[in-house]
């Protein structure tokens, strides 16, 4: 049987449909790191983390910026069902600034680290600076290929 030579992307979050495309290759943000993925690829699911996805077509990446979830690859699919996803474009970088200040602010005036309920509120807005710098990481990413 011979390889496939594409690869069809579908991406998902709770609200939307994002992606459905052929492409040459992904790269998504595993919870273990990130996975590259080509034509072929052997079966595997992974959960993923707050990270930078792209993919390709020809010569020609997309960004999104993605935030958990799961990834199915097939050797001919790739399915993403995202908690969060936005394209490069779509994102308000703005508004990821404003949200990255928060969120650097509430971690400089967070206590000692102890167990205490302060420490989930110390998560989430580590989550949330993460979230914030991937958002304008990948915007930035658009603004440069523009």
């Amino acid at each position: 049987m011979a390889l496939p030579t594409k690869l069809t992307l579908e991406i998902v979050t709770p609200d939307r449909a994002l992606i459905r495309e052929d492409v040459d290759e992904v790269v998504v943000p595993g919870s273990e790191g990130e996975l590259g993925v080509l034509p072929g690829h052997t079966p595997l699911l992974s959960s993923l983390k707050v990270g930078e996805l792209w993919y390709r077509q020809g010569q020609e990446k997309h960004y999104l910026a993605i935030a958990f979830g799961f990834v199915e690859v097939l050797p001919d699919r790739v399915t993403v069902l995202a908690d969060v996803g936005e394209r490069a474009q779509e994102i308000d970088v703005q508004r990821a600034e404003r949200a990255k200040q928060r969120a650097e602010q509430r971690l400089a005036q967070a206590p000692q680290p102890h167990l205490s309920q302060g420490d989930l509120d110390i998560e989430r807005a580590r989550i949330a600076l993460l979230k914030a710098l991937v958002r304008l990481n990948v915007a930035s990413r658009a603004r440069t290929r523009a």
